[in-house]
Parts: C-alpha cells; structure tokens; sequence
C-alpha cells in the first residue's frame, strides 16, 4: 500500500504535528543559516583562485566543525553525500579481504553490502531486547580478519547497542569495526577515540541539517580505497565536487545538536508519557528493556498492520512511521523486529520519534489520539 495515497476527502481540516525525526529531523535554525551563507560563497574549493580559496575555508571550517562535535580528527573527516555513501565507502575501504560480521539490526544501507562482501558475510544476532549477542561476535571474530559492522542505535527502536564492548573484542583479534551513527549522532554523547571504533557514519539531514551531506569518520591514519575516484577530492578518498552548502548546513547542525544534548532529557520524559498511554491501550514497546535514544519509541498493536496505524494516525494530524524510511513508501514486516523475534508484531509496529522541536502538548496530544486509535482498531481487528 502507498503510504501518500489518502483521498483528500477524507482528511481532517487540521494541522499536522511532524512525529517522524529519524526519518529526517526539522532543519535547525543554525544549519539553515549556514546553508545561505554558503550559497553566496561562488568558488569551488578545488581551484585556486580567490574565489576557490574562500570555499575551501568554508569547506576546512566545517571539517573541523564535525570533528570536534564527535571526537575525531579533522584530517579523518571524509564528506560524503549522506549517510548511506558513508556506510558504503567504509565496507568498500576498510572490508577489502576480510569477512563481513553484520549486526541482525543494521540500516539496510548496510545490510546491501553483504552479497558483494568478497570474504564473505555472516550476520551477528540479538537478543529480544534488540541488543547484539557479544559472546556470539566473540566467536565469529575467533574464525579470521574481520570487518564487524555494528549501529550505534536502531533507527527503529532506538536501542543502543555495546559498540565500546564490541570493538574492544575487535581490537583483540584484528578485526576492524565500522560504527553506523547515523541515529546516534546528536542524540547522545559521541567521541570516536572513546568509542574505539575504526569508522563511524553520521548524516546531516538526521542532524537537523539539510539532506545531501553526511560525512565518514576515520580513526587513526587509515588507509581508504575510494568508492568514487573522480577529481582526488577528500584527499583521494572520495571523488565530486563537495555539497559546500550541505556540508556547511551538517557542520552548523551538528554543533547545536551537540550543545542541546541536555534536552534529550526532555525528550526522554515526554516519551515515557507516550510509552505510558500507549501500554494502557494495550500497546507493547519494543526494545523497552534495553538501553535507548530518549526520542525513540516502537510501539506494536497485535493483530492491527502497521500501515494501517500510520494512515490513522495521519489522518488525525500526527506524522510517524512504520519502520526505516528508505523503502520508498513501501510497508513491509520489520526486519529489525523479525531479528529480535517479534513475529507476526514485526508487521504491526509503529516507530515515532521526537524532534527537536516538539513540544509538551504535541506528546500529549499524541498519546490521547494513539490511545483512541488503538481502541478503535483492536476492536475492529477482533
């Protein structure tokens, strides 16, 4: 089923309150700012000229911006045009002659790498919880080169998972760990040299940037094979004229995400009111057991499919998601909640997720109208 397709006739003549952050966060007033500041910047930061050097600043501020956000070096920030590019790049970079060890949970922009692994790929389980089974990844790296690909928090539930843990087990036995922070980066609290991993993905738009710039950040003076060649940019790790003003919009995104992580735990409490309400209308929370973004709840109705709950919800003036928003509007079982053993809930699950910007009242009014729409559509689905 099409997501959009909702006749018109059938919309309630109200505002929208936009429940669905992990898919895209709001553009931030910063990064806003930052973007139309570069666009009035003319030069392309390869040529020589005045005009080309004043983009490079922009271009080497904004590197050091990023860095200094997330704990890494500036000389091992590599733009790129989003956090899939960056995913690819480090498995493409960093996997050349090693086995792929992927978590059951990653992004499917990871998940995409493993038919073209070339030592091959096995995929690392969880538990119930949504958490990675590390005596499991202890075994696996025990049996060659490695490259684990393990998320810092599920796009879906928001579980975070024991990614210091995991690369000091990678360390132990030469494998190398890449980290997805795509969801993780302005969320909580990152610094890569503590993290211990080899690389790490972060995307501006899930920043509150624009969309069109994520970055891939290295550890160390690693070597990269690129996965474009192009022009040498990104000192021959990855090819094309920058998104100058993308880049600009991440790295001014980034810095106030950083400096507002404080409200997470605002975040937190108006989603545990959510969670609360949702678990009176017979709800059940995914992942509730482990660790998680405080913006984050997956919530499940038995019996009732998630498309369903997202047409309803939307009809009602809240915009949420069921699942990874990468499917082109495409609904299916989660493949997220099938590795955690949800069963036929897999297919019933809602993901919403907070922005930065939502209020008390929106959560609120929120949980209200779940809990109207859960009554009503358990009661049809019995």
């Amino acid at each position: 089923m099409l997501l959009w397709f909702v006749p018109l006739f059938l919309r309630r003549d109200i505002g929208m309150t936009y429940l669905d952050a992990n898919a895209s966060e709001p553009v931030r007033p910063a990064a806003r700012a930052a973007v139309l500041a570069a666009l009035d910047v003319a030069g392309n930061p390869s040529s020589v000229h005045g005009a080309g050097r004043a983009a490079r600043r922009l271009l080497e501020t904004a590197r050091e911006q990023v860095a200094a956000c997330f704990g890494a070096s500036a000389a091992g920030v590599v733009f790129t045009s989003g956090g899939t590019e960056a995913d690819a790049l480090a498995i493409h970079g960093l996997g050349a002659g090693r086995r792929l060890i992927v978590g059951a949970t990653e992004h499917d922009a990871v998940r995409a790498a493993m038919p073209m692994a070339a030592g091959g790929a096995v995929v690392l389980p969880v538990d119930r919880e949504g958490v990675a089974d590390l005596g499991t990844l202890a075994a696996l790296l025990a049996e060659g080169p490695a490259l684990v690909c393990l998320m810092l928090a599920n796009n879906e539930t928001g579980v975070l998972h024991p990614v210091a843990a995991a690369a000091a087990l990678c360390r132990a036995h030469g494998a190398r760990l890449h980290v997805d922070a795509v969801q993780a980066a302005g969320r909580v609290a990152i610094d890569l040299g503590a993290l211990g991993a080899d690389s790490m993905a972060i995307s501006g738009h899930k920043l509150g940037g624009p969309q069109g710039a994520g970055a891939l950040l290295l550890a160390g003076d690693l070597a990269l094979a690129p996965l474009l060649g192009g022009g040498g940019q990104e000192r021959g790790r990855r090819g094309g004229t920058p998104a100058l003003p993308a880049i600009a919009g991440m790295a001014a995104a980034a810095g106030a995400a950083v400096a507002a992580l404080g409200d997470q735990h605002r975040l937190a409490g108006l989603r545990d009111g959510i969670e609360a309400a949702a678990l009176g209308a017979g709800a059940v929370v995914m992942g509730a057991g482990a660790g998680r973004l405080g913006n984050t709840t997956c919530l499940a109705l038995a019996g009732v499919r998630a498309d369903t709950q997202v047409i309803a919800l939307d009809m009602a003036g809240f915009q949420v998601s069921a699942g990874a928003a990468c499917s082109s509007g495409k609904v299916a079982a989660s493949h997220v909640l099938a590795a955690m053993g949800m069963g036929a809930l897999a297919g019933a699950a809602v993901r919403v997720s907070l922005p930065w910007n939502v209020s008390a009242e929106d959560a609120l009014r929120f949980a209200a109208t779940y809990v109207e729409m859960a009554g009503r559509l358990v009661r049809r689905a019995a």
